[in-house]
């Protein structure tokens, strides 16, 4: 009974668009609990609050979306000895997953699943953020391969959707959203196209509303084991 009230509770947060905090309430929030926190997540935290304010000052989708991946790689970027380096794909997948785990009122859950539910089903539908896409235009692989790829993607989406797995949902969007930041950040797009405006314009609001959250998760967790962050201060 009582988490069915806190779920109603976090609903009509989100309704209200509360859920997630925004920089000066995170700021605050990270003063008082910095003390008590180890040095590398203090600088990963530090480092993604900055970020996310420059998102937050951002006119324009582009850059909003820009900043945000910025804020989303410095709370989750770390150093990891080369001989067991991941790619960069599985390695933000882990940390999702460890999100979700430490998520116990299921705010991530209540933001992907009631929120941007119709956002998500659509993003899932658009081969253009799909990096499959553009290696088939590229004459890397086949148009049946690529066109398998997305049916993939949605079936595994899907059965993300019917059995309420979150981690395995963001895996799959953080996949087309990689896509996205990587069209952006390597030139391969105009500033302020009109080409897949609401695709970008519906990811930078998630984004918006997941990234506050994962500062937050991460700050009330100090325990947890989350690495040492890149490119430490010297």
């Amino acid at each position: 009974m009582v988490y069915i009230l806190n779920e109603f509770s976090l609903l009509r947060k989100i309704l209200k668009g509360q859920i997630a905090m925004d920089f000066v309430q995170l700021k605050n929030q990270q003063r008082i609990l910095r003390e008590q926190s180890p040095t590398n997540l203090n600088l990963r935290v530090h480092r993604a609050l900055s970020w996310l304010q420059r998102a937050e000052m951002a006119d324009d989708d582009d850059g909003r979306f820009i900043f945000l991946w910025i804020a989303f790689n410095a709370a989750y970027a770390t150093e990891i000895d080369e001989r067991f380096k991941l790619s960069e794909q599985e390695s933000f997948k882990g940390f999702l997953e460890k999100l979700c785990e430490l998520d116990k009122q299921k705010q991530i859950d209540l933001l992907v699943w009631r929120e941007f539910s119709g956002s998500i089903r659509i993003l899932l539908d658009t081969p253009f953020v799909l990096q499959s896409f553009w290696d088939f235009h590229s004459g890397k692989i086949t148009e049946d391969k690529w066109k398998e790829r997305l049916l993939q993607g949605k079936k595994m989406a899907s059965h993300a959707l019917s059995s309420g797995n979150t981690p395995i949902l963001l895996g799959v969007i953080f996949n087309r959203l990689y896509t996205m930041r990587n069209q952006l950040i390597h030139g391969g797009a105009t500033w302020n196209s009109s080409v897949n405006r609401k695709q970008l314009k519906d990811s930078a609001s998630l984004l918006s509303k997941l990234v506050p959250l994962i500062i937050e998760i991460m700050m009330t967790h100090p325990e947890t084991l989350w690495g040492d962050a890149c490119y430490p201060v010297v």
